[in-house]
């Protein structure tokens, strides 16, 4: 018995020793975050005078949380996408106007929580302000939600106008009583863009670019923005006012899943 014992406390020794190596190995620690490519930049060193509203970094989005991958509320995007940005808004500075982003590059592992979000149709929080007409079980058929987006590529922005002198915008309260995006512009919740006719995020046909039923001031800064970033090589997509890609995309197949923070672009 006495070697038996010796037998099994030797061996939980060895078994304790092989887990401390397994531990301290460099192949068990955690492995970094992924950076990004050199090819990309943060917009505030390209253009600093742009005003950045990062919405994901906050809980007013569709979901009402913020988005996973969003550390910090910084612009990432390609080179050329960022300087396209900075020759449109040298032209809006001499109009008396600025760009203003809601989201730029977008990790791989937001679009995966936007579709975990989408399939869960008892969270519907956000409903009466994102999405007041449509019904969630639809927003993957509707083209609201889909498991790849393009803003992952690094070249799509979402960004609308603001007339300077901008207005300082109040942050959302969670909680607060949320207003349908697609009402009037002083019911909706307060931003301090021209008015588009409906907010940032809305899930209604009301945000395609073109809808007949948008008209008036509305209609006019609608054209304004796409003509303006036409002009420097981006290409709207029809369904939403205010997303663009700037043609030609560097990584037209390439889906980032680096964290948006100042740290993945450092020194870049």
């Amino acid at each position: 018995m006495t070697g038996m014992r010796t037998a099994l406390r030797a061996l939980a020794i060895t078994a304790a020793a092989l887990l401390a190596a397994t531990a301290l190995s460099p192949t068990a620690q955690a492995r970094p975050e992924p950076r990004a490519p050199e090819e990309f930049v943060a917009l505030r060193s390209v253009d600093p005078t742009i005003i950045q509203e990062m919405r994901y970094t906050t809980a007013h989005t569709f979901m009402g949380e913020r988005v996973d991958g969003y550390r910090q509320p910084v612009c990432i995007l390609t080179r050329p996408a960022a300087r396209a940005l900075h020759l449109a808004q040298k032209r809006l500075l001499r109009q008396g106007y600025s760009l203003k982003v809601y989201d730029c590059y977008r990790p791989q592992r937001a679009v995966d929580h936007f579709v975990r979000w989408a399939k869960d149709l008892d969270d519907q929080s956000m409903k009466r302000e994102f999405y007041p007409l449509v019904d969630k079980s639809r927003l993957f058929e509707d083209g609201y939600i889909a498991e790849k987006s393009g803003h992952s590529r690094g070249s799509t922005v979402d960004l609308t106008l603001v007339r300077l002198p901008a207005l300082p915008t109040r942050p959302y309260r969670p909680g607060e009583r949320l207003t349908p995006c697609f009402a009037p512009k002083d019911e909706r919740f307060p931003d301090n863009s021209v008015d588009m006719g409906t907010g940032y995020d809305c899930f209604d046909t009301l945000s395609h670019t073109d809808d007949a039923r948008i008209q008036g001031a509305q209609r006019a800064n609608r054209q304004f923005l796409k003509r303006t970033l036409t002009e420097v090589g981006f290409v709207n997509l029809p369904e939403e006012w205010w997303h663009f890609t700037h043609k030609p995309e560097l990584f037209p197949d390439t889906y980032f899943d680096f964290p948006v923070g100042r740290g993945s672009v450092g020194g870049h």
